[in-house]
């Protein structure tokens, strides 16, 4: 078959024959086995009501073994024999350009040099999948390919429910992943439930189809190591020769070393698998590989005394860099962590005194033990880092649940009244005041036909946008324009294109908008080859209610609650998005987040303008609004600036009380 005939067949007609998988493939670890016998066949059945009858003896036999060997039914005999890769938009069959979209945006996140584990369908994060098997993955592309502007594919956590009659107006697809009962939200719900075969863990932007390889976060990582050099250093003094201490080479952490070069400080990131590591050394993240401590120390001491900028990358436990700069006395200015510590029974993190093989023989043989191996590894762990932070050093955590993990496993990491942890969330002491509260977060965008030089032309396109914006911008925003500014104008010689033709910069709704709306514009032009699809991280203003991250700096007791993603979401489906999604789980783990996200295709149309204009506004403002209302000052300004300028907005606005009178109260 050719590609496109492929696409249209869905299931094939003819059973393919048993898939011999690559041992050298970077395949996701066993899940644990926590189905009984009459659940497994259950799982099987249900996997097997994508097929016809006639295959269910073969494929039983099939199913069974793989739930037995990987935790997990797969498919793998399905895995389509074509390359996984974002083609551009015009060589998919589809009678919509917004399903051709979508269908690349898909096999983006299933490109293998942008996925995590592709034979799994997972783009990043040990668990974060697109589908929860192949077959899902088949009917998905064909219900695209059949879809026409009156219908919409509802999807339930990878499965296509069906096309639905609806509108022009509505979303093409509308995306739900892991939205549990909350009593059945627990880690152990997803492992028994995703093995059923019923629900799946879609990470932030890979079961939204918005992953856009490491650069995705390298933008938001520089941004916060910029800025935490700049509360950490005197204003003279550069981050040359200072040394940023993290760990995680795989899928969104492998974006730390670039980010590093781009503050321009000496960023050492350890990676306990050698292939994660390899694979960014070989793609241009990392810039010196280090199986040797005693090596690595050397070349850090090096880089110090000749105020360097490098990224070195330490294939092992990052607990023994921790441990043994200590003991050399070799000064850490910043120190984080990205391991995937959401999934930390499941190879999202690696103990310190096994080896990656051994670690994963363990996590599968003995998981109890394998869970006293974690937790003592995060008690050591966190002893190391108060060493440090003991002689200056800035900690903070990076989202990924390390001070919650460490916490439950009894490590020294609460604070002294123990309410709360001893280490600040980057959200609380960055993003939050400096970016979310004023509406700035990641907008990204992809060039659909594929050519580098569309991607060129949006680079100075939005560099212009955002320099006239900056001209008349207050003063309380004039640095974060500034740093988007200087990113977008260097993002080409930073090679930061991973898979598709993507860019991501921050940017408040009056960025956004206006640069969608110049893309819209340059379409119709005919200066843009093809439409372009818009998007951002769920990781932002309003997409996301996640305590323990993105809502981690609202202080009136709502950042348990979820009202404002859910809204989101909802106000994006009506307001022109061309696919909407929500999400249990992404970043922080399942059951401690609900996050939402959206794309839109820009196709040149006065209608994808007004769309630009209503939905954009409202996916910011909506955050901003909610993030006044809990009192932050800075989304205050921000909000009273946009009623000012916007007069159709009305928001509720909180009035302050003095702490005097609360005092009284006692």
């Amino acid at each position: 078959m050719t590609f496109k005939e492929a696409i249209l067949a869905g299931i094939p007609s003819d059973l393919p024959p048993k898939r011999v998988l690559d041992p050298k493939a970077n395949h996701a670890p066993k899940r644990k086995d926590l189905l009984s016998s009459e659940e497994k066949k259950l799982a099987v059945r249900n996997a097997l009501r994508y097929f016809p009858k006639a295959w269910h003896q073969e494929l039983a036999a099939e199913f069974y073994e793989e739930l037995q060997q990987f935790g997990r039914i797969y498919m793998y005999r399905f895995k389509p024999e074509y390359a996984m890769y974002a083609r551009p938009i015009d060589e998919y069959p589809a009678q919509c350009s917004q399903a051709a979209g979508l269908m690349l945006m898909i096999q983006n996140n299933l490109d293998p040099q942008v996925a995590q584990h592709p034979d799994e369908l997972i783009t990043y994060g040990g668990n974060g999948a697109v589908f929860q098997n192949w077959a899902q993955y088949l009917l998905t592309m064909q219900y695209l390919a059949q879809m026409t502007e009156d219908q919409t594919l509802h999807m339930y956590s990878g499965h296509p429910m069906g096309l639905f009659p609806s509108s022009a107006d509505a979303p093409r697809v509308v995306v739900t992943n892991g939205m549990m009962i909350p009593n059945y939200s627990k880690a152990d719900d997803w492992e028994r439930y995703n093995a059923l075969g019923v629900t799946q863990y879609g990470q932030m932007t890979a079961g939204s189809f918005m992953y856009i390889g490491p650069q995705g976060i390298v933008h938001g990582t520089t941004i916060t190591v910029m800025n935490a050099f700049r509360k950490l250093l005197p204003q003279s003094e550069t981050p040359a020769g200072k040394i940023f201490l993290t760990a995680g080479l795989g899928g969104m952490s492998g974006a730390q070393p670039k980010a590093g070069n781009i503050a321009g400080c000496i960023t050492i990131c350890a990676e306990v698998n050698p292939n994660a590591a390899h694979k960014r050394k070989d793609q241009g993240w990392v810039d010196e590989l280090f199986e040797d401590i005693e090596a690595l120390i050397k070349r850090t001491r090096d880089a110090q005394q000749n105020n360097e900028v490098v990224s070195l990358a330490y294939i092992g436990n990052v607990v023994e860099v921790w441990e043994r700069f200590a003991s050399e006395n070799i000064k850490i200015h910043l120190g984080s962590d990205q391991t995937s510590l959401h999934n930390p029974w499941a190879g999202g993190y690696y103990p310190v005194g096994l080896s990656f093989e051994e670690a994963n023989k363990m996590m599968r043989d003995s998981p109890e033990q394998f869970k006293e191996k974690v937790q003592e590894s995060l008690r050591r762990h966190a002893a190391a880092i108060n060493t440090h932070t003991a002689k200056g050093t800035y900690f903070f955590d990076y989202g990924n649940a390390f001070l919650l993990e460490a916490s439950r496993a009894g490590a020294d990491v609460l604070a002294e009244d123990q309410n709360g942890f001893k280490y600040p969330s980057y959200v609380q002491d960055i993003l939050g005041p400096m970016c979310f509260d004023y509406g700035f977060g990641p907008f990204r965008w992809v060039c659909t036909s594929g050519k580098s030089e569309d991607l060129r032309l949006t680079d100075a396109i939005a560099a212009s946008v955002l320099k006239e914006i900056k001209a008349e911008a207050p003063e309380e925003i004039q640095q974060q324009m500034q740093d988007n500014i200087t990113w977008i104008e260097e993002a080409e010689s930073n090679r930061l294109v991973v898979g598709s033709q993507a860019r991501i910069l921050y940017a408040d709704a009056e960025g956004r908008q206006k640069i969608a709306l110049a893309f819209n514009e340059a379409i119709k032009q005919g200066k843009l080859c093809a439409p372009v699809v818009l998007g951002r991280d769920h990781h932002d203003v309003s997409g996301t209610d996640s305590p323990y991250r993105e809502t981690s700096n609202i202080y009136d007791g709502s950042r348990f609650t979820a009202d404002m993603a859910i809204h989101n979401v909802i106000g994006d489906s009506f307001r022109g998005a061309t696919w909407v999604s929500i999400h249990n789980g992404g970043g922080v783990g399942w059951g401690e987040v609900i996050n939402g996200g959206f794309g839109m295709l820009l196709d040149g149309s006065e209608n994808a303008n007004a769309q630009i204009k209503n939905m954009l506004f409202f996916d910011v403002n909506n955050g901003i609004a909610r993030r006044n209302w809990a009192r932050n000052p800075e989304a205050r300004f921000a909000i009273e600036r946009e009623m000012k300028r916007t007069p159709n907005l009305k928001v509720t606005l909180p009035y302050l009380v003095d702490d005097e009178l609360l005092n009284t109260l006692n």
